[in-house]
């Protein structure tokens, strides 16, 4: 399965419209598309940066469909107020629910980097070691950890049940990802902590 994310770093006033035009509009759109299996969108309302993600069961599903989302993310970047939107492609390696994220849920996200021929060690030690540890955080609902296997690069969202949940994971969530960040040679290069503001993702479950 395959992941197509889109950040745009915009006005956070222009954000409730933002996410109105993915909900009613985009969404309904890429659902119909072959292999779409589903989509999500994370916001931070004091920066604007917002990241929407289609998610897809093939490769080929996925890039089949960039020239009929390449539109609508263009308006998705104006009415956000920013830049030219940032894409980036993703193997999803790894998802877990515990249970659906509810309202008011929250996402931390952690980027990263190694060795491109480490990706398949990360991959059964985050399955094996990690996200066991992982189940006991505090509001816990899921984690997907996303990969670019000629790069290097990985993007994991651990979502919580509440911005509170979140908080109170902080310092052990910490601990955990700098242990498996040492312990497999991976670089952290960017964390962020956003509203999970749509998700409706139908990946079923890798673990």
């Amino acid at each position: 399965m395959y992941a197509r994310s889109t950040t745009v770093r915009g006005n956070p006033q222009s954000l409730d419209d933002a996410i109105a035009y993915l909900r009613d509009e985009v969404m309904p759109a890429v659902q119909e598309m072959d292999g779409c299996i589903g989509l999500s969108m994370l916001c931070d309302r004091d920066s604007g940066r917002c990241i929407a993600t289609t998610a897809w069961e093939t490769e080929e599903a996925m890039h089949n469909s960039e020239g009929r989302v390449h539109d609508m993310r263009q308006r998705y970047a104006e009415m956000m107020g920013g830049g030219r939107p940032e894409v980036q492609e993703w193997e999803i390696g790894i998802l877990h629910r515990v249970h659906p994220a509810p309202e008011g849920a929250c996402c931390r996200v952690i980027w990263g980097r190694t060795d491109p021929a480490n990706i398949e060690r990360v991959l059964d030690a985050y399955r094996m070691a990690l996200l066991p540890r992982m189940e006991d955080l505090p509001g816990f609902c899921s984690v997907s950890l996303l990969v670019d296997r000629e790069s290097g690069r990985s993007v994991s969202a651990v979502v919580y049940e509440s911005r509170d949940a979140m908080l109170r994971a902080t310092e052990m969530g910490k601990a955990l990802r700098e242990d498996f960040s040492r312990q497999m040679a991976t670089e952290i290069t960017d964390i962020a902590e956003f509203d999970l503001a749509l998700a409706h993702l139908r990946v079923p479950e890798t673990v």
